[in-house]
């Protein structure tokens, strides 16, 4: 049954593609609305967290490198991710309200709204991304091929994204108190996730729990992709338990969402 959920919420984001990338169109825009920069806004900030990055910690900290990788790289590398996840969760939380007017008055498709939530911030994630190529090189460490392995973390994180996204959008609705909740455990899992510290510092046995965060893989992911140049299939056991977790975590969202969109209307 939670299968067929899932395929039915597939199959009308295939119906409804042309209102999708048009509602996520309208969500870029609506960044820069009234802005002079406009667009270049994207890579203004995330370039001015970098440079903070940089200077605190290496100018300021004089943080020591991790395996002769400059401590900047390798918080960068993981704190890309985090952003746009962090960002599509927080906004996926709120976005059934946002577009309340919409829901009470048509027949309106809301599943496709946290696709929306997804989208739009994606486009903040690649101004990230390619500062993070650009700071790479002039540290002087090498391109690679492996790069292009980031795809496939990213399409991890979209999964799990998508199915926590559903899941708070729809609980929102019924219980505003889950908007609230949601900043409070994106900052625990962010320092819950090793991005600004080295799993290795850890006891074993405590390094082990940790890893149960799903996060931990995508994060190691990138830093596999774009630091370490390791492939993903080395990590076959953790591979398999993050997509466990993470089909879990689409397939209970999913039918949550089916379940109670019907009464949205009304509740709202």
């Amino acid at each position: 049954m939670i299968g067929r959920g899932i395929f039915r919420l597939a199959k009308d984001l295939i119906q409804y593609n042309q209102m999708l990338r048009a509602l996520a169109h309208r969500e870029v825009a609506s960044m820069y609305v009234g802005s002079f920069l406009g667009f270049i806004w994207t890579f203004i900030q995330p370039g001015v967290m970098i440079l903070v990055f940089w200077f605190v910690f290496s100018v300021g900290f004089k943080a020591k490198p991790l395996n002769d990788v400059p401590f900047v790289v390798w918080l960068t590398a993981a704190m890309a991710p985090w952003f746009v996840f962090s960002a599509i969760i927080s906004s996926a939380s709120t976005v059934i309200l946002q577009y309340s007017h919409l829901i009470k008055k048509t027949v309106f498709p809301s599943q496709i709204l946290v696709v929306v939530k997804i989208l739009s911030n994606l486009v903040g994630h690649g101004a990230f991304l390619l500062l993070l190529v650009i700071l790479i090189l002039c540290n002087g460490m090498p391109f690679s091929l492996y790069y292009f392995q980031s795809i496939y973390y990213l399409f991890c994180l979209l999964v799990l994204a998508s199915g926590i996204g559903w899941l708070v959008s729809s609980l929102n609705v019924y219980a505003r108190d889950v908007g609230q909740l949601i900043p409070v455990i994106i900052q625990v899992g962010f320092w819950a996730t090793p991005i600004f510290w080295d799993l290795t510092i850890m006891p074993e046995n405590i390094q082990f729990w940790l890893k149960l965060n799903p996060f931990y893989y995508i994060v190691q992911g990138y830093r596999d992709s774009f630091i370490y140049f390791v492939p993903f299939w080395e990590h076959a056991a953790y591979t398999l338990y993050f997509w466990v977790v993470a089909l879990f975590s689409l397939l209970t969202g999913g039918w949550v969402f089916r379940r109670l969109k019907p009464q949205f209307a009304d509740v709202l």
